[in-house]
């Protein structure tokens, strides 16, 4: 009967303990979640001149709805009735493409003297606007994620910005957690092929761009896409499906762009994003696929009265064109679309983004 009892005893205060810990559990984790701000309220805005307004429209694809696991609790196992918490997605593995041999050639219209500054993936610019974060893309809604695999909380469901994108991915220089965490521009060189300095290698191709042509979620842009995008046919045919009508297809994303910049050098980079836009409209056809060298719609961001900005870069391109200005508005390039079959080899090559809408 001792025995018995001591056994008797043994299992109560373990079940005791349980309930104990998996209270704690539930008070850290509401703890947890009441610390984590909406990103449009983490970091700082960019300096006056700097917003670059661009549309967020593309719903949350499912890991956007998983939230990330939660801390174990170390001295008691969780009830068998507890499901045990799900897992965050995990993000593509790094493509290595096989070598290019491409001769840079391109029949598409050139683009001269173009105003283009910098943006990244994580930046906050803008704290008060909707749209003001790269933590998600027009594209994807957990670009951060996607690029870096860093994933330091779930943005809220109720936030201006990227409701529901993992917040943390940097590909600058990243601080802080919760509410303080920040993401700031780093300036890339050519000793290790412009990649970032500070953050693990990238996911996904960290030479990037974006032009306002939201061709996805701007809905003239989507109306016209196949009249204008000159490469709509033939992406129709290489995948023997009629994509124009397709709400989960973009012919801009991951599109090649080939760019010469302030010191010479010609650089490429992929579309994976929309703006610049002083206003709500991505739909800049003219600038954009025209002949005839037409400046942008757009008339902010630029440090020229008489120009808008027409592109953003990323630090991988504001490094290898040589921008004067890490966070400038006074930089000028040569740009022209380029089929992927012309890249050449380069530092660009290294890491090629291959993720569709909303991945």
């Amino acid at each position: 009967m001792k025995h018995l009892f001591t056994a008797l005893a043994a299992v109560l205060l373990l079940a005791v303990g349980g309930l104990f810990a998996v209270s704690a559990t539930q008070s850290a984790s509401t703890s947890s979640a009441a610390s984590v701000k909406p990103v449009t309220e983490q970091g700082a805005a960019k300096a006056p001149g700097q917003d670059k307004a661009k549309p967020k429209g593309t719903p949350a694809p499912s890991p956007s709805t998983t939230p990330p696991p939660a801390a174990p609790v170390a001295a008691a196992p969780a009830p068998a009735t507890q499901a045990p918490a799900p897992a965050a997605p995990t993000p593509a593995p790094a493509i290595v493409p096989a070598a290019a041999t491409g001769t840079g050639n391109s029949a598409y219209p050139l683009h001269s003297n173009i105003i283009s500054t910098t943006f990244w993936v994580g930046e906050i610019f803008n704290a008060s606007l909707s749209d003001g974060s790269q933590v998600c893309s027009t594209y994807n809604s957990q670009w951060a994620y996607q690029h870096t695999g860093v994933n330091l909380g779930t943005v809220d469901a109720g936030a201006a910005g990227c409701p529901g994108s993992y917040y943390g991915g940097c590909d600058g220089i990243s601080s802080g957690t919760g509410a303080g965490f920040t993401c700031a521009t780093e300036r890339r060189v050519a000793d290790n092929g412009y990649f970032p300095l500070n953050q693990p290698t990238p996911l996904e191709n960290p030479f990037y761009l974006d032009l306002p042509y939201d061709d996805l979620n701007d809905p003239v842009a989507f109306q016209e896409r196949c009249r204008v995008i000159p490469w709509a046919a033939a992406d129709n045919a290489a995948a023997g499906v009629d994509n124009c009508a397709n709400p989960n297809h973009s012919y801009m994303k991951n599109h090649w762009v080939q760019i010469t910049g302030p010191n010479g050098n010609t650089c490429y980079g992929q579309i994976e994003d929309a703006g610049p836009s002083s206003g709500s409209e991505y739909h800049d056809s003219a600038y954009v696929f025209g002949s005839g060298d037409a400046r942008p719609v757009n008339q902010s961001f630029s440090a020229d009265a008489s120009q808008g900005a027409g592109m953003d870069v990323s630090p991988a391109l504001n490094g290898c064109l040589g921008f004067a200005e890490l966070d400038g508005s006074s930089d000028r390039v040569s740009w022209r679309f380029i089929d992927r079959a012309d890249v050449p080899a380069g530092p660009w090559l290294t890491v090629e983004t291959t993720s569709g809408v909303g991945n």
